[in-house]
């Protein structure tokens, strides 16, 4: 994995500080299903394997990353593993979303029925907390191919997307090459309706629904976006009501004539709209490898949405990044060359370091005055290497080297820490490593004092 991270941001230089397209360069991502909880934006995923093929998607678990200024995210790694969740399912992961009610976390995911009346089907698993651990609430599927009559292809039942309307009222909407619905009982683990089908004339959608909905309400309007036709393209459609009828409002995106698919997530978060989606853009990247990144856009006055185009430039921060705070090594805008692993010790950490690979964290606001410090937690089995702390590049000013010394082994932590140059205002930070050809060391977090 390691090799496409440097093809794609190895050319780059000092310019990679604005080229933050995907979001996430560690692994393969895709079909995006962000939420908003409690101030922080949570932006849950299925996982591409490395060594999916050309011909079919290999996904078994979904990962979680979090942000509070759009540039910066930390990776949670897996929270959700079809295989050890579902024992009725045949081990596929397919697009999903999570939705909180009442303080528990809700995750519907679509997947292979192997203990039913077979075909895809809809599951639903249930945590007190978005990282897991989540159990299947039912165990059994919410939704089999058989439940719904008008049923064409044992695959209809794929990308369930989960609304809750101001009124308490929630809604299941899922599809492929077919749209359905039903309201959920407040337990959300539970039809309270029927299922219903969704007409698919051109009034309502346009040239084509393929799949993957995303349903939310704005104003007094709703909105349902889609994926079109394949190579995939995407649209939406405005209903006055959260059940239709519904009618076509246009093309958002073009479809991406290297990937078939695609799979929108729409969301407003500290008063700006984004929209998720998919492309290949990842060295090595196909339609069975696909990465997640995000646009920026603003409503029409009268509600519609506007054309856009997939830039690589990184949408703008919300915020700033307090480094006087402890920051999760694996929070990162870019990560050059690193891997994440995730254990039951320290949890997620930044491993697989060579020579020269960075993390860049954007937006770091170091204030009027300087710190004195730089502090990292590191576990290294031989030498290990250095940490140099450079400001707006990954060739700029340096801030601080950390030796990080012998600490016992790869899983023994220690704190390295070393004196910091002046520094004040707001900058790019980049953690820079230096190794030895046989040095290993792991990071799990950092801090300025």
């Amino acid at each position: 994995m390691k090799r496409r991270i440097i093809a794609l941001v190895g050319l780059c230089g000092v310019g990679i500080c604005q080229a933050q397209m995907p979001i996430v360069q560690t692994i393969y991502t895709a079909d995006p299903a962000p939420m908003v909880h409690e101030g922080v934006l949570y932006l849950f995923t299925g996982h591409d394997e490395d060594d999916a093929p050309d011909e079919r998607f290999v996904m078994h678990d979904y990962r979680c990353f979090s942000t509070t200024d759009m540039v910066n995210w930390t990776d949670h790694g897996a929270v959700l593993d079809i295989r050890e969740v579902f024992d009725w399912s045949g081990g596929d992961a397919n697009a999903a979303q999570c939705i909180q009610r009442n303080g528990k976390f809700y995750y519907y995911v679509s997947t292979a029925n192997t203990k039913g009346p077979g075909g895809v089907a809809l599951g639903v698993a249930v945590s007190d907390s978005p990282f897991g651990p989540y159990k299947d609430a039912l165990g059994k599927a919410l939704v089999t191919n058989d439940q719904t009559a008008y049923a064409k292809h044992s695959w209809d039942d794929l990308d369930p997307t989960v609304f809750i309307d101001n009124d308490g009222r929630a809604f299941l909407y899922w599809g492929n090459n077919a749209c359905y619905f039903a309201e959920l009982n407040e337990d959300m683990v539970s039809l309270k309706s029927g299922i219903s089908n969704v007409p698919l004339t051109k009034e309502a959608f346009g040239p084509d629904f393929e799949e993957a909905p995303w349903i939310y309400r704005r104003g007094d309007q709703y909105y349902l976006w889609y994926a079109s036709s394949i190579p995939e393209s995407i649209h939406y459609s405005v209903a006055e009501t959260p059940v239709g009828p519904w009618k076509y409002g246009g093309e958002v995106m073009d479809k991406q004539e290297t990937s078939g698919s695609n799979h929108p997530g729409v969301i407003d978060y500290k008063g700006r709209s984004y929209l998720f989606y998919q492309t290949d853009s990842l060295p090595n990247g196909i339609d069975k490898r696909r990465s997640v990144c995000i646009e920026e856009f603003k409503y029409n006055p009268d509600g519609s949405i506007p054309k856009l185009a997939r830039t690589p430039a990184a949408v703008a921060p919300v915020d700033t990044l307090d480094p006087r705070k402890r920051t999760e090594a694996e929070t990162m805008a870019v990560g050059q060359g690193v891997e994440t692993e995730k254990n039951d010790a320290v949890g997620v950490f930044v491993t697989d370091i060579d020579q020269a690979d960075y993390i860049q964290i954007r937006n770091v606001d170091f204030g009027a005055t300087s710190p004195k410090s730089f502090d990292a937690s590191v576990a290294s089995e031989k030498v290990g290497g250095t940490i140099d702390v450079r400001l707006d590049s990954p060739y700029g000013r340096l801030l601080a080297t950390v030796d990080v010394g012998d600490t016992g082994g790869l899983q023994n932590w220690k704190t390295a820490t070393s004196p910091v140059r002046s520094v004040t205002g707001v900058h790019d930070l980049y953690l820079v490593f230096g190794c030895l050809d046989d040095a290993q060391f792991n990071v799990d977090w950092w801090i300025f004092k």
